[in-house]
């Protein structure tokens, strides 16, 4: 998957991407994010805080405890920084 696709699909997750809840109680939204992010350095702080949070037993889907609007930012920040790596290595540097 190119950096910048979106990971969406009608029915299912597409392959290379898996669903997480973001939000705290009542207020969590669904998203689908491409497993890239894993091993990105600011995902993987909001991975910790789900340790914190509720440990290594969640059950289903892996939920980050963190404000929506504060995860579409890292999303954003994560996306733009794929993006700008992929078309660097396009030109060489």
């Amino acid at each position: 998957m190119k950096s910048g696709e979106k990971c969406v699909k009608k029915q299912g997750v597409p392959k290379g991407c898996l669903a997480i809840k973001v939000g705290q109680g009542e207020e969590q939204q669904r998203f689908v994010v491409p497993v890239m992010y894993f091993n990105h350095p600011l995902f993987m702080h909001l991975l910790k805080e789900a340790e914190e949070e509720f440990g290594f037993d969640q059950k289903g889907t892996i939920t980050i405890p963190c404000h929506v609007e504060e995860f579409r930012n890292i999303r954003g920040l994560i996306d733009r920084e794929k993006s700008f790596h992929h078309h660097t290595r396009c030109f060489g540097f």
